[in-house]
């Protein structure tokens, strides 16, 4: 009898998790056609349409970003607020970056009660929001944003406090999903696929900025630094005098004398010559691109002797060099230390055991971003976090497991091809290269070895290091010539 009733009860609180999984605070899977339920921003700088669409080879719906280099703005308003001053609430959705994110937004504002009277088509960047939470990607910008905006109760004013150090965004086209857990304990939680990446205390200082709680005291703005504060450490000493053999002007370098021309230098031979293989290309038009000049090579015979050209003594360091004189640097007798204005109470200050949140009345997203195909699914706000992993493992792990093996299976084919996307960009600029006019005494040859960098794809950064070297080497002795440093007999035989 026991035995049927302990059954019983486990049966019961299967069926209670059950239920409690079905029925969050907010759910939006987007199965169903938006409109209606979501309000698209009627402000005219949110030209971007909204579309819902099929995940990039599922079944499955999302609400897509679906333009590129537009502003988009889109919200939903709560049947009842959700209140963050007491127990778990969790945050989660669902975004598929399927073009990539170069530069862009992708996260979610949780708008807190606004004005009567304020219309859900006037939503934009000024609405006030409680919570910021989710990716956001530009330039050096790299980060899962949590940001809050909490009311300090002394002025009145809301402030923003950014998540110091917050994860990267994961840099793939995959699903994701992004949760943040708000604890009664003053914990926040950030995880991405149901993984922890970042935990911290709203009340800490180390873990937002600016801190939630402001400063005891600030600095005295109307405190001033007396004029005769002396902040230097050191002085120069005013005792001292510069010696009389102090030659401020003798030269850092001078020439060797000692040094004499290497035996076997060829006065009369030029460091470079003109390239004997090389020939005037079948298209040249001495009209349009001028007189046609054989490109230089290094004179072979300079190579086999010590130098060419006219010799002139190498530079030496010169032992009388001493530079300007400087008095040396002595204690200040007058020093009283780096100046401080001196601390007074903060009028801003307050204390608190718990943070103040407003409660969430509507969630939006207000993005600018330069990428179209950014898919947001899977909408939830819940107060447990069982509800957040039953909606991930339902959702998003089946969705991501195919994502990843097609993932796998393209890399795959790309290796089995040989060549990359990448590789594939760099043999095209090369080609692109050789065809450059002022190399072509060289193009064969260039050719030659960008063929066998696509048949082993795996040099394919030395024939691009190597292209490249020969590419700035013409292009510098076009400019500039070339010249080889002046050699002693001592540096020659050492």
């Amino acid at each position: 009898m026991m035995g049927g009733r302990a059954l019983l009860l486990l049966l019961v609180s299967a069926l209670l998790v059950q239920i409690r999984a079905s029925d969050p605070l907010l759910y939006e899977s987007f199965d169903e056609d938006f409109e209606g339920r979501w309000v698209v921003s009627k402000k005219d700088e949110y030209q971007g349409v909204w579309k819902r669409a099929k995940s990039d080879g599922h079944e499955d719906y999302g609400l897509l970003v679906s333009e590129k280099a537009r502003k988009y703005a889109i919200i939903k308003e709560l049947e009842e607020p959700v209140t963050l001053k007491d127990g778990t609430v969790v945050l989660q959705f669902e975004v598929r970056l399927q073009n990539g994110l170069e530069c862009g937004g992708a996260y979610i504002k949780y708008i807190r009660p606004q004005e009567a009277g304020w219309d859900a088509k006037e939503f934009d960047n000024e609405t006030p929001y409680t919570i910021m939470f989710g990716p956001d990607k530009c330039g050096s910008t790299n980060k899962v944003h949590f940001i809050l905006k909490h009311k300090n109760p002394k002025t009145g004013k809301y402030v923003e406090h950014h998540l110091k150090f917050p994860p990267s965004v994961p840099y793939d086209k995959l699903s994701h999903v992004y949760t943040a857990i708000m604890k009664p304990d003053n914990e926040v939680r950030i995880l991405i696929d149901g993984e922890e990446k970042k935990k911290a205390n709203f009340l800490s200082a180390d873990d937002f900025e600016p801190a939630l709680i402001p400063s005891k005291t600030i600095p005295d703005p109307d405190d001033k630094k007396p004029e005769d504060w002396d902040e230097r450490a050191k002085i120069p000493d005013p005792n001292a005098v510069k010696p009389d053999d102090w030659d401020e002007d003798a030269p850092m370098e001078i020439e060797d004398v000692e040094a004499t021309k290497p035996e076997g230098w060829l006065d009369d031979e030029p460091e470079e010559i003109d390239d004997p293989e090389a020939s005037k290309p079948e298209d040249w038009d001495d009209e349009e691109d001028g007189e046609w000049e054989a490109p230089k090579i290094d004179n072979p015979k300079c190579e086999e002797a010590p130098g060419c050209g006219e010799w002139k003594r190498p530079m030496k360091q010169n032992p009388a060099y001493k530079g300007k004189w400087h008095a040396p640097l002595i204690d200040n007798p007058n020093y009283k230390g780096i100046w401080k204005p001196q601390e007074i109470p903060n009028p801003e200050y307050f204390e608190l055991d718990k943070p103040d949140f407003d409660p969430i009345a509507a969630v939006g997203i207000e993005i600018w971003t330069m990428q179209d195909g950014i898919l947001f699914d899977n909408i939830l706000i819940a107060d447990d976090e069982k509800v957040a992993t039953f909606i991930l493992e339902k959702t998003w792990k089946p969705k991501y497991e195919v994502e990843k093996e097609k993932e796998k299976a393209e890399e795959a084919a790309a290796a089995a091809d040989g060549l990359s996307e990448f590789q594939k960009k760099v043999f095209d600029i090369l080609y692109k290269i050789a065809d450059v006019r002022f190399l072509a005494p060289y193009k064969t040859k260039i050719i030659d070895v960008i063929e066998k960098g696509e048949k082993q794809p795996n040099i394919t950064i030395g024939i691009l290091v190597s292209v490249v070297v020969v590419f700035v080497t013409v292009l510098f002795r076009i400019l500039f010539g070339g010249k080889k440093p002046a050699v002693s007999s001592s540096e020659t035989c050492s």
